[in-house]
């Protein structure tokens, strides 16, 4: 069976679904395609507010993204302390934090000549 090639706009769709399905906060998309040496296209940035929440996120996105797409991160890292996960999709990569380490880490301004897309909340 051959794979069919999933476009970042449909990855992109089915992360944004699974983040709001649980209420994730802040949501971010950086594209970083018109920088030089970035190793993705884009990356999705959220918050929750609980180690439960972020695992929560985690796992809507995946499962929103596995049921549409029928596709799964290549590499899915801090699952274990659910402060700041990363999904590796390769093109499109999702780092879900808690508030306290988003502030930390500030990726919005490590990338900051990135294009930035703040999505508002319908919840």
């Amino acid at each position: 069976m051959v794979k069919k090639k999933v476009s970042n706009d449909q990855l992109i769709a089915e992360i944004i679904k699974g983040i709001e399905q649980v209420k994730g906060l802040k949501v971010v998309i950086l594209d970083l395609r018109e920088l030089e040496n970035s190793v993705c296209d884009y990356h999705i940035i959220c918050e929750g507010s609980s180690n439960t929440q972020v695992n929560a996120i985690s796992a809507s996105v995946q499962k929103t993204v596995s049921k549409a797409l029928k596709d799964k991160p290549w590499h899915v890292e801090g699952e274990a302390n659910a402060e700041w996960i990363l999904l590796d999709y390769i093109n499109v990569v999702v780092h879900v934090f808690q508030k306290h380490l988003r502030d930390f880490y500030d990726l919005e301004s490590l990338w900051g000549d990135a294009k930035i897309t703040n999505l508002e909340a319908t919840y």
